[in-house]
């Protein structure tokens, strides 16, 4: 059997961003209260959950009260309230900040998500040394075929522009080193995507197969617009390579503009019967449209760039020696 070197379990904090959570908090907290005593992970890993941060992040309902009777009743649960509503990121964010573990786990207050596969997530930082995990679900997520289908093809749609980053493995159930998530809380600007943050200074990140259970009769708090925006925001924290395209379409009808003018010009001096008129214009269009579109290329490069300054992209994150962290644990043979 493997077992870690040290008796230490990992010390975890969960954070749920709340919004519509007076149905499902209780039963959330009183799952979670069974891992807040020293567990062993599938792979005979030891951890516990020191805290749950409750981030109020303003919904329609009363989950105010149950969260204020949630933390007179535990000592590990922490609220964290928000001044008014600010979005699933931003109060993820705020909890991140407020947490004091060396893992953050992120879960949604609705169910869909069990506190005790976060042992799952654990092996898979912990056999990868990688500082983020990804719940990644084996079973079909309950939003319906053409959400599910929708969010399926955003998703493959930017992992082609985000510069290296598979944006199709993000959930909001995810393991990230705290110390990581910490930081990203500190310097992110409110117009970043939250996992494109943690891509900028996450040395690596994994997925790790995990079940999600259907939500019940909740209905999502994500309208048509709020997922548009979502991926507006995804969009536009996804780095230049995007506005790089605008530039590779101007340079290739540029090209186009100067192979036509060749061939209009070798085809007048062989006699071809042109109309009048229309090769220098669709030349002079071509090649006007190049221009421009590369011009617009280079000025969406600076753009990008003031963007990237102004979402708190950090030129580079100091962090202690991994030896001395969580993922310098190593298992033995027992």
């Amino acid at each position: 059997m493997s077992s870690d070197v040290t008796a230490d379990p990992h010390e975890i904090s969960i954070v749920v961003p709340v919004y519509k959570g007076e149905l499902t908090l209780r039963s959330l907290v009183d799952e979670i209260l069974a891992v807040t005593e020293m567990t062993l992970s599938p792979a005979g890993i030891p951890w516990r959950v020191s805290e749950v941060l409750l981030v109020h992040d303003n919904g329609p309902d009363d989950s105010a009260s149950v969260i204020r009777a949630l933390a007179a009743e535990f000592d590990f649960v922490r609220p964290v309230w928000l001044s008014r509503n600010f979005g699933q990121h931003a109060a993820t964010l705020a909890g991140m900040a407020s947490s004091g573990s060396e893992w953050i786990a992120t879960i949604d207050e609705d169910g869909q998500h069990d506190p005790a596969d976060i042992g799952v997530l654990l092996d898979a930082a912990v056999a990868n040394d990688a500082p983020l995990v990804y719940a990644k679900p084996i079973t079909t997520k309950p939003h319906g075929a053409l959400r599910n289908a929708s969010s399926r093809g955003a998703k493959a749609l930017m992992s082609g522009l985000a510069d290296g980053q598979k944006t199709s493995d993000f959930q909001s159930f995810r393991l990230i080193l705290g110390e990581i998530g910490r930081s990203v809380a500190a310097y992110a600007g409110s117009g970043v995507y939250l996992d494109i943050a943690f891509g900028w200074v996450a040395s690596r990140a994994v997925t790790a197969d995990v079940h999600f259970r259907d939500e019940g009769e909740r209905v999502s708090g994500y309208s048509g617009r709020k997922l548009l925006s979502h991926f507006w925001k995804l969009v536009l924290s996804s780095g230049t390579r995007a506005l790089r395209v605008v530039a590779l379409v101007g340079a290739t009808f540029a090209a186009i503009g100067v192979i036509l003018a060749i061939v209009f010009v070798v085809q007048w001096f062989l006699g071809a019967d042109l109309p009048a008129g229309w090769t220098s214009l669709m030349t002079v269009i071509l090649l006007t449209s190049g221009a421009l579109l590369i011009s617009l290329g280079m000025v969406a490069e600076y753009l990008g760039m003031a963007v990237n300054m102004a979402m708190g992209k950090p030129p580079y994150l100091i962090v202690s020696d991994p030896a001395d962290g969580p993922l310098g644990r190593r298992k033995k043979l027992g």
